[in-house]
């Protein structure tokens, strides 16, 4: 989703949305990141180590295993289990988090009978890779520049993708409509709305603000300085990204924004959410880009189908989670309705013991 928060020349903005359409590899991954799922991966500088201990599990014993050497020096050994344990203590609170998150995937999985076999995961990769137009060795090339190996690749991103996009039922349940082809017409070639923001935490400051920006309209770039709580627009006097009518922005600021038209007007003071206060100074519209509807249609429906897979496997990870009773031992943490019943029954249990002891 866009941020109003990160500035992006006009100048950037149709070369960007040219190449959004390529970039399905990056959109794949986002869709974890947008789902709260995160995927992070424990990842070595010899992608090989981890797959040879992987292969070891099948064949040998724990035992066995707890004594592969990873290193030696001097004749003494590092072994898997001093690895291990020394992994633990520096990263295990993370990677034992997103253990959690990919177990309660596959839990799912299982209780509705889906499975996502190898030739799925496959059959993804390639299309990812022909998407951004190259092969699946030289994709995987690509991975390996992010220390990603193709075991963990597999594993961690483009499983848990396919595992919640049938969960989510992404190939039956979406419906794009005429109605949101036209907004997403008017979103990218439509005029938008050049501002000006400062945004705070409280009401009081953003009203003190907001006086003091309606008196001296022309002050709004030092305003903007002094007191926006966003860094990068703050530096740039509250420079932001061109507001788009339908989509990126908070519904109010977007309702604001384009109920503006005078150049240096300045708006409301627009709530965006708890501790979230923000001013605009209208600029000006930018041009619209002059495209036939009928061109871009079937870049708009890919586009809209995309945004509509990450929004139901957003929602559908983050319903799992909620509901999902976790007790981390690492951290002493438990959450779930379980843990909520046994919370609500101690604290239920003192009342009464307070009661029968007064």
């Amino acid at each position: 989703m866009e941020d109003v928060s990160s500035p992006v020349s006009e100048q950037q903005q149709p070369a960007a949305r040219t190449r959004r359409a390529g970039m399905l590899f990056l959109g794949t991954i986002a869709v974890l990141i947008v789902s709260g799922v995160g995927i992070q991966i424990w990842r070595a500088k010899d992608g090989k180590a981890a797959e040879r201990t992987s292969a070891m599990a099948e064949t040998h014993s724990s035992a066995e295993v707890l004594a592969v050497a990873y290193a030696r020096v001097n004749g003494e050994s590092i072994t898997f289990e001093s690895l291990a344990r020394e992994c633990v203590e520096r990263f295990g609170k993370d990677v034992l988090d997103e253990m959690v998150k990919r177990l309660i995937i596959q839990q799912e999985c299982a209780k509705n009978g889906i499975t996502v076999s190898t030739n799925e995961v496959d059959q993804e990769i390639l299309k990812i890779a022909k998407g951004v137009g190259l092969g699946l060795e030289q994709y995987y090339n690509v991975l390996a520049e992010q220390n990603l190996t193709p075991l963990q690749y597999r594993r961690d991103i483009i499983w848990p993708l396919l595992a919640l996009k049938k969960l989510a039922g992404t190939d039956t349940n979406i419906r794009i409509t005429r109605e949101m082809i036209q907004q997403a017409y008017e979103d990218n070639y439509g005029p938008r709305v050049k501002a000006r923001m400062i945004r705070v935490d409280n009401i009081r400051r953003a009203t003190e603000i907001w006086e003091k920006a309606k008196a001296s309209p022309a002050e709004f770039d030092r305003l903007a300085r002094d007191f926006s709580m966003e860094p990068n627009s703050r530096a740039l006097g509250g420079v932001i990204p061109p507001i788009r009518r339908h989509s990126g922005a908070h519904p109010e600021l977007r309702r604001a924004a384009f109920a503006m038209s005078t150049p240096g007007e300045i708006s409301g003071v627009i709530q965006e959410g708890v501790g979230r206060y923000t001013i605009l100074q209208f600029e000006d519209y930018t041009e619209p880009v002059d495209h036939n509807m009928a061109d871009v249609e079937a870049e708009l429906y890919t586009d809209l189908q995309q945004r509509e897979v990450e929004r139901m496997v957003g929602e559908t990870f983050e319903r799992l989670n909620k509901a999902a009773r976790v007790d981390n031992f690492m951290t002493g943490e438990s959450r779930g309705q379980a843990a909520e019943t046994n919370a609500a029954e101690t604290q239920s249990a003192a009342v009464d013991e307070s009661l029968t002891t007064n």
